[in-house]
C-alpha cells in the first residue's frame, strides 16, 4: 500500500462515484476497524473503482475520530444501535469538524468537501440503505445542528483530551508520562501524513540513477540517508518509474537503518525473524551475498516476502514457523547475524497507519512486551559466538524498547550492547523531507 493515500477530488469534479457512495464505503471501513479489523484489510474489501477515494476519506476519519466521537456524543448521547449508522455519523462528523489548521496543507480529504455537501451526501448515503433509510432525519438533523452550533459545541469539548489530540485517552496519558517534555509534539506529528519514502535497490540501480529517472519524468524527489528517496508528490507506487523492474522498495527512512546496523558480509548465515512483508529482508540481501533465512508465523504474509523478493531479483529461504519454538524450525547451525523485528504496538508508525491508535488497547503494550522478551530470548539461542542480534520495534513506548533492552542484558550475561540509535522518535512536521522518518527502537547485541 502506498505510504500516502490517493486524494479524492470533490464530488462534482471527476470523482469516480458519488460522494454518498464514498461516505458509505468509508463508514463500512470504519465499522470494520471498530470491530477489530485493520484499515488495510477493510479497504481491500472496497470495490476497486472507489478504493482510492474511500481510502483517502478513511485516513482522514482515523485522524479526526476522537473529535468526531466527542461531537457525536454531545449531539446524540444515546449511541445508535446500528453499527453502520454509527460509523456513517462518525465519518460525516469527521469531515465537518474543525481541525488544527493543517488540513489543506496536508491534502486531507476533509479539506475537499464543503460542509453542506457532506450533510447532503451523508443523508443520501443513509437513504440508499434499507437498514438506514429511517434514520436519514437523524443524520440530517444532527449534522445541521452541528453546523449551526459549531463554535459552542467545540468550546464544550476544550477539556476533552481525546477530542483535542485524536488519540485514545490511555495513549495520551502514557505519552505524557514517558515523554513529559515533548508528548504534545509526538501527538501532533502522529496526526500528519507521512512522506512516501523509497529505498533504492543497489543490486539493480544506484540511488543517483533512480533519482535521475524520476527527475526525467518530472517527479519531484529528494535523497534521504544512504539509499532513500522521498517522493515529494506521492502517488500510487505502480505509477512510479522502476516499480516493475525492481529498482526500489517502499520503506520508511527509519526502517532503512536496520540492515546496515548488522554489517553483514558475503558468506554470512543470517536470520530475519518476523520477516513479513520483507522490506528489511530485501535490504539485507542488497547489502551482501548472504545465506538468509526469513521466518514469519503468518504463512499468508510470508508470501508477500517471496513476491517482493521476486520483484527485486533477490533470493532467500522462507519458512512459516513460530520463532519462539526454536526446536521446531532450527537446524542447529548458529547464525552470524539475527534481525529480531518483533511484534509491537506499532505506535511509531501511526502516521502511515492511523487506525493503529484505535485498534490498540493499553493492555496490548504489556502483552506484547511479554512476547518480545520471549522471542528475544529464543533468538539469542541461535546466535553464533561473536555474532550479533539486532532488536527492533516500530514503537515509541519505552516498555517495548529501552526497558526491553535493559532487561535483556540482565538475563544474558554473554551479551554486550553495541552502538545503535536506541529510541528513534518520529520526525517533527517541520523537518526537511530528507530527514523525515517514523518511530523505531534499535538495540544491537553481540554474543561474547
Amino acid at each position: 500500500m502506498s505510504s500516502t493515500p490517493p486524494r479524492p477530488g470533490p464530488a462534482t469534479t471527476g470523482q469516480s462515484a458519488p460522494l454518498s457512495d464514498i461516505l458509505l464505503g468509508a463508514a463500512k471501513a470504519l465499522q470494520a476497524v471498530l470491530a477489530g479489523t485493520s484499515l488495510t484489510d477493510a479497504i481491500a474489501r472496497t470495490p476497486a473503482a472507489n478504493r482510492p477515494a474511500v481510502q483517502a476519506v478513511s485516513f482522514h476519519v482515523m485522524r479526526q475520530l476522537g473529535r468526531a466521537r466527542a461531537v457525536k456524543q454531545a449531539l446524540i448521547p444515546r449511541n445508535p444501535t446500528d453499527p453502520l449508522l454509527d460509523a456513517l455519523l462518525l465519518v460525516a462528523f469527521a469531515l465537518v469538524v474543525p481541525g488544527d489548521g493543517m488540513e489543506q496543507a496536508a491534502g486531507s480529504a476533509g479539506a475537499h468537501y464543503a460542509p453542506h455537501t457532506v450533510v447532503d451526501q451523508a443523508v443520501r448515503a443513509a437513504s440508499g440503505q434499507p437498514s438506514l433509510a429511517s434514520y436519514k432525519g437523524l443524520v440530517n438533523g444532527s449534522l445541521r445542528r452541528f453546523l449551526r452550533e459549531r463554535d459552542a459545541i467545540m468550546d464544550g469539548l476544550a477539556n476533552n483530551g481525546e477530542a483535542t489530540w485524536n488519540h485514545p485517552s490511555w495513549w495520551v496519558r502514557r505519552l505524557r508520562i514517558d515523554y513529559p517534555d515533548n508528548w504534545q509534539d509526538l501527538l501532533r506529528t502522529a496526526n500528519r501524513q507521512a512522506p512516501l519514502t523509497l529505498r533504492a535497490n543497489r543490486r539493480k540501480m544506484s540511488r543517483d540513477a533512480v533519482l535521475a529517472a524520476f527527475n526525467e519524468q518530472g517527479i519531484a524527489v529528494a535523497p534521504a540517508g544512504d539509499d532513500g528517496i522521498v517522493v515529494l508528490q506521492p502517488r500510487p507506487v505502480q505509477q512510479l518509474p522502476g516499480f516493475a523492474e525492481g529498482w526500489w522498495s517502499v520503506q520508511d527512512a527509519g526502517a532503512q537503518l536496520a540492515a546496515p546496523l548488522l554489517q553483514v558480509k558475503d558468506g554470512m548465515r543470517v536470520l530475519d525473524a518476523c520477516a513479513a512483508p520483507g522490506g528489511k529482508t530485501a535490504h539485507l540481501l542488497e547489502q551482501a551475498d548472504i545465506d538468509l533465512l526469513a521466518i514469519d508465523v503468518d504463512a499468508t504474509r510470508l508470501r508477500r516476502v517471496d513476491e517482493n523478493l521476486a520483484r527485486l531479483g533477490l533470493t532467500a529461504r522462507t519458512m512459516a514457523a513460530d520463532i519462539a519454538d526454536v526446536d521446531a524450525w532450527w537446524d542447529g547451525k548458529p547464525f552470524d547475524a539475527v534481525l529480531a523485528d518483533v511484534p509491537c504496538s506499532a505506535s511509531g508508525i501511526v502516521r502511515r497507519h492511523p487506525d493503529i491508535r484505535w485498534l490498540r488497547r493499553e493492555e496490548d503494550v504489556t502483552r506484547t512486551a511479554v512476547l518480545q522478551a520471549r522471542l528475544a530470548d529464543a533468538l539469542w539461542r541461535v546466535v553464533a559466538p561473536g555474532g550479533k542480534l539486532l532488536y527492533v520495534t516500530c514503537s515509541i513506548f519505552p516498555a517495548e524498547g529501552a526497558r526491553q533492552a535493559e532487561a535483556f542484558l540482565t538475563r544474558h550475561s554473554d551479551a554486550t550492547r553495541l552502538p545503535a540509535p536506541g529510541q528513534l522518535l518520529p520526525s517533527p512536521v517541520s523537518a526537511p523531507p530528507g530527514e523525515q522518518h517514523d518511530g523505531f527502537f534499535y538495540a544491537l547485541f553481540a554474543k561474547v
